[in-house]
């Protein structure tokens, strides 16, 4: 039996053994082979891959189960390896046979261009010829044993690497990176000569000195030949061939300024305009750092927010590479399944998210923070109540307090502005202020004041200009809206009381109260109880249906407010067009009806009515601004997405202004009900580049993503459309306007809105005098922070002594948090990895249907399929992921369900998983066998 098969194997084990990794497919292994024989093959794996391969194939020469071949064809697929799979269903190794010369140049050239990768950067780009398992083990090993041990690990997956195109994709990785030495080596042979043209030598190479410029903070960072200077080595953008370029970055004399507190070795924060090159200050602090503690420094530089982390992440490696490539420089974010202690231990700077240091310190993988000697916080103005950063300082005050901490690291902060919470006045600002060194544990607050004439020379502070726009009393638009919204809340009213649900009154069609009033009113619903559990499901569902339309009608008055009636009809539109695609539910039908009665009025109403007053000044104003200065470059920020998208289509629409081209940024959110899931960091970097292009876009619309931390070219307009927020977000948003002679609008029909912006511009000058005022009294300034630290450090203790109660071992039961439908027992879950809940009964698909995902991903050794949702009423309930082996896992959200006690009968609601009061035990992968799950490698 499969004699043919089997001669075949033989015939081509050369190939076959050349790529196949065993333990990629050990199930499949575990299924045919005795134990031992497993083990035996994988033990020979550790030393020689291919003599395993060849193991491996010997012992299937000699199976006679029926369906091992088909199944070690099923098995080679889902462990990713679909090149060999095809070779192997077909017989066809040619395209092997023709990438067997890639092979044995990179086999030559290994020594040499091992030395010239850098892998963390070339795995972004080589997804389609390196599985997941490949990824994550180069990745272990340049933590552990630094870049060239991960690039000869890289070099090593390569070339056993079933894919036809990793030739031609790690030559395009390398050029994407700017791996020039690197792709020369492939491309001239290794040995000075073209592959394509072997007699052709390649030109001497050539030195290129230039003028480092931080385009990030400000567009020209090069100062007087008189200043002090930092040497550094650097690869400008633009700039190609094939040896180093070298190049000095000069600091200004306010940025070593900046420096002075922070390389004496003082906690401080660094407060200084945005545009003033704060990143180039940080980079300088740790040189000095580094220097001071030569072969003993360990520093983390930390980010709020993901997008943020991969900008500042990308400056230091490139600066670090070209300063002195023997200080390593790595980075951490999001789901990366790397240990933080062992990056820490194995690297001289790590750049990452807070929240990974906060995961770090809880789940006791590092005790504390003295393997640190230097901790540099970006944006530190949010080092306040339950931020990261807080959680971060919060132990590190609790074991310097106690003593029980040792040497801790130096802490500097880097900051906009430091005018946090509420004030009225000087003295209740200093208050704030004061409260902010205490909690980053310092004393001194560094601005600049010798050099300010030099910072004013570069850094330009916008003209403010405001625009009161009075809105048009009677929009018959809006009036149809909102009769629409009264009869469904009476709706509403004949199947529950709702108004007793919720405690919001007065409460304004087309207003954010209105809208606390819809979630707070749902909130309610979930919990909800009755006698009949059929009415209650009846209730539940009906009454969430309601809510949910007069929140999108709600959404779109707010639209048709700051945009045109078409967009808020469009928005409308999109929603109900998803209802209809979910399937109609009899309360759905009704709100359907509803709509589509009013719907033709409403279409006549966006397409003839009158316009909105403030586009008409805003089209105004950028006709204006445009036609003085053809140059003009504009950031325009906006309070939604939703809103971005709008005024997106407006702009494009008006013949006037379509020749703007906007960009528009915002997050990358969970979900947006009218722009789709938000954007990716490499989207956001995208509308960025192509807003540096003048030909291409004028103008960007931005969400409040924009406001702190992420990259905005320089632009000399920022327009600020119904966007105001604190003294912080003023600051932050004024300061995208770097250009002299920049200006900054803001454009409202509020005239609140207007006064709260006036009323920030004060307080500013009152944060401003509150730091002139505690830096003259550092004495005073000292000994209220010590007094606060002792009063914070007594409160946290007397809350620490209140035990924690204890999580429940009672029974619970899942159900649907809209409709109230069954869908899982509680001793069903599992908790993967102490955040990941999953439920391993298999009959819970039976009670939802799964849809595929848009974006499927892996994390965390999990990896996205499919969305699954309640198959009643098509509540969102999660995913249906694989982990690791193990196919087909609902993994939950928490949010999405109600739980109910089987003893009591009460229901609970709970939005995060660290709040449910009852036990999850960890999951255990022998809990799960081929009889009860399908198990693939």
């Amino acid at each position: 039996m499969y004699e043919l098969e089997k001669e075949n194997l033989r015939r081509l084990s050369s190939y076959i053994t050349a790529i196949l990794r065993p333990s990629l497919i050990k199930t499949f292994m575990t299924t045919y082979l005795k134990k031992e024989t497993v083990e035996r093959i994988m033990s020979t794996e550790q030393s020689s891959p291919s003599a395993a391969a060849q193991m491996l194939l010997d012992c299937m020469c000699d199976l006679e189960e029926d369906g091992w071949f088909q199944a070690f064809l099923d098995f080679l697929h889902t462990a990713e390896y679909t090149g060999l799979h095809g070779a192997i269903k077909n017989w066809n190794f040619l395209e092997y046979e023709e990438l067997h010369e890639h092979r044995k140049l990179l086999e030559r050239i290994e020594p040499s261009i091992t030395k010239h990768l850098k892998p963390r950067e070339l795995l972004m780009h080589m997804n389609c010829c390196l599985n997941q398992r490949e990824s994550e083990e180069i990745q272990a090993v340049e933590a552990q044993r630094g870049p060239i041990a991960a690039s000869e690990k890289l070099v090593d997956c390569l070339l056993r690497s079933d894919k036809s195109n990793w030739f031609k994709v790690l030559k395009m990785a390398l050029d994407t990176c700017e791996l020039y030495e690197a792709l020369d080596l492939l491309e001239t042979n290794g040995a000075g000569k073209s592959v394509q043209d072997s007699d052709c030598m390649m030109a001497e190479s050539s030195t290129v000195c230039f003028e480092y410029r931080e385009e990030m903070e400000t567009e020209n960072m090069a100062a007087p030949e008189s200043c002090r200077h930092m040497s550094v080595t650097e690869m400008p953008a633009g700039v190609t061939g094939d040896s180093g370029r070298s190049g000095e970055r000069k600091l200004r004399e306010y940025q070593r300024e900046l420096m002075t507190a922070a390389v004496s070795g003082q906690n401080t924060i660094i407060c200084a305009p945005t545009g003033c090159g704060k990143t180039i200050v940080a980079l300088g602090i740790c040189e000095e750092h580094l220097k001071l503690l030569r072969g003993r420094a360990k520093i983390a530089f930390l980010a709020t927010k993901v997008d943020v982390y991969e900008q500042q992440y990308k400056l230091f490696q490139e600066h670090f590479s070209s300063k002195d490539p023997n200080i390593r420089v790595t980075g951490m974010c999001g789901d990366m399944a790397l240990s933080v202690r062992m990056l820490i231990e194995t690297h001289d700077i790590v750049v990452l998210t807070a929240q990974i240091l906060v995961n770090a310190l809880q789940s006791g993988e590092m005790e504390n923070l003295q393997l640190l000697t230097l901790i540099l916080l970006d944006e530190c103005h949010n080092t306040t109540g339950k931020h990261p950063y807080n959680n971060i300082m919060t132990r590190y005050l609790d074991n310097k307090l106690t003593g029980s901490g040792g040497l801790l690291p130096q802490i500097v902060g880097l900051t906009a502005s430091v005018g946090i919470g509420s004030f009225k006045n000087q003295m209740e600002a200093e208050n704030n202020i004061t409260q902010l060194c205490a909690n980053m544990d310092t004393r001194v607050i560094t601005t600049v004041s010798k050099h300010l004439d030099e910072l004013k020379s570069y850094v330009h502070t916008p003209e403010k200009e405001f625009f009161h726009v009075f809105q048009t009393p009677s929009d018959p638009f809006i009036r149809i809206i909102q009769n629409i919204m009264s009869n469904i809340e009476q709706m509403a009213k004949k199947t529950y009381n709702i108004e007793s649900l919720s405690n919001i009154s007065n409460r304004e069609y087309g207003s954010q109260k209105y809208e606390q009033w819809i979630v707070s009113v749902q909130k309610s619903c979930r919990v909800l109880q009755m006698q009949n559990a059929d009415e209650e499901r009846r209730i539940c569902r009906e009454l969430c249906n309601y809510t949910e339309h007069l929140r999108k009608y709600n959404d779109a008055l707010i639209i048709n407010e700051d945009a045109r009636t078409i967009d808020a009809l469009d928005y409308l539109d999109v929603f109900f067009q998803q209802v209809r695609n979910a399937g109609f539910h009899n309360t759905e039908r009704k709100l359907t009806a509803l709509y589509d009665t009013q719907r033709p009025q409403l279409q006549c109403l966006a397409t003839e009515g009158q316009q909105n007053p403030k586009l008409e000044e805003l089209r105004f104003i950028l006709e204006e601004e445009y036609h003085n200065n053809q140059e003009t470059r504009t950031v325009m920020f906006v309070r939604t997405r939703a809103l971005a998208d709008a005024m997106k289509k407006w702009i494009d629409d008006t013949d006037t202004l379509k020749f703007l081209k906007p960009g528009v940024l915002i997050g990358k959110g969970r979900k947006s009900n009218f722009t789709g899931s938000g954007m990716t960091p490499s989207n956001q970097r995208g509308v960025l580049d192509i807003f540096k292009s003048s030909d291409q876009s004028k103008m960007l619309i931005a969400t409040s993503v924009a406001d702190e931390g992420i990259d905005i070219p320089q632009c000399n307009l920022v327009l600020m459309y119904e966007y105001v927020g604190n003294v912080v977000k003023m600051v932050q948003v004024r300061g995208r306007g770097r250009a002299q002679g920049s200006r900054c609008f803001l454009i409202s029909s509020s005239a609140e809105r207007i006064e709260k912006e006036k009323m920030n511009m004060m307080k500013e000058r009152l944060v401003e005098a509150a730091i002139v005022a505690l830096q003259s009294r550092p004495a005073d300034l000292s000994f209220k922070v010590d007094i606060l630290q002792k009063e914070d450090k007594a409160r946290r203790d007397f809350l620490s002594a209140s035990p924690d109660k204890p999580k429940t071992q009672d029974s619970f039961k899942l159900l649907c948090a809209k409709c109230k439908m069954f869908a899982c027992q509680s001793d069903d879950l599992r908790v993967v990895q102490e955040s990941h809940h999953i439920v391993v009964d298999r009959s819970m698909f039976s009670r939802c249907s799964r849809v595929p995902h848009r974006k499927p991903i892996n994390f965390c050794g999990f990896s996205k399929k499919e969305k699954m949702q309640c198959v009643e009423c098509k509540q969102d309930w999660g995913l249906v992921v694989s982990y690791l082996t193990i196919q087909d896992l609902p993994l939950l959200k928490i949010e999405s369900f109600v739980v109910q006690n089987l003893v009591t009968g009460k229901q609970h609601y709970f939005r995060k998983w660290r709040d449910v009061t009852f036990a999850i035990r960890e999951f255990d992968m022998t809990e799960i066998t081929p009889e009860t799950w399908a198990l693939v490698n």
